[in-house]
């Protein structure tokens, strides 16, 4: 697949859930959890114990079923080792040129944080897929929207601190995706299920119709 085709499949829910644990087993089971609830798209935080290998057996055991990242790349060499884990795209809650690079040099998505306009200008002039706007809880959704009247080209993915009830908002003010962690994983698989299925619904009912913009046109509409 290539960079915009991994980038479309996963963030295709307008959702990715965080998976970040104190142990390698209990960020099995939270993954498991998720992918069973209907997730398709999800990180494995490297400050995961084993997060490495855990992004490695999911990639082995899941294929195509679902595009699994790693998340809280700081630098360029832990980016190499997530790529060369099967990590099918990277995250990180900074801006580091030399992880975009690496990325892009294996042909794997990259999504930098940032928190300002110039941070968002800066990303996209590196050539990052899409912008972890990083911690979403800084901002509000008419915050996004107002930096998207002016940068409607960037493709801002609200992370840390979205919860259900919100993440409509922000998809409604113009987020392709949100992240989420605890917010959508905590909670017996049934409940983890029910909401899942809540938010892909209000999600979809929040999205909104947006325009070709430098070739990605619908890269992330149905």
């Amino acid at each position: 697949m290539y960079r915009w085709e991994i980038t479309r499949a996963a963030l295709a829910q307008r959702v990715f859930a965080i998976v970040r644990c104190r142990t390698y087993d209990e960020a099995s089971a939270t993954a498991d959890t998720l992918l069973s609830a209907g997730i398709t798209s999800l990180e494995i935080s490297l400050t995961t114990p084993f997060a490495l290998e855990a992004v490695t057996t999911l990639t082995r055991e899941l294929g195509d079923d679902a595009i699994i990242g790693a998340g809280t790349v700081l630098d360029a060499v832990s980016a190499r080792m997530a790529v060369d884990a099967g990590a099918r795209y990277l995250v990180s809650p900074s801006l580091d040129a030399e992880v975009i690079r690496t990325g892009h040099r294996y042909g794997i998505p990259v999504f930098p944080g940032v928190s300002t306009p110039t941070e968002m200008v800066r990303a996209l002039e590196l050539g990052a897929d899409a912008l972890k706007l990083f911690p979403a809880s800084a901002h509000d959704p008419s915050w996004l929207a107002e930096v998207r009247a002016s940068l409607p080209q960037a493709p801002l993915l609200p992370t840390g601190g979205v919860t259900v009830d919100s993440a409509p908002e922000w998809i409604a003010a113009g987020a392709v995706a949100v992240g989420m962690g605890t917010a959508l994983s905590e909670g017996d698989r049934d409940t983890v299920a029910k909401r899942v299925a809540d938010l892909l619904s209000r999600l979809d009912d929040a999205a909104p119709h947006r325009p070709t913009t430098r070739g990605t046109a619908d890269l992330y509409e149905d």
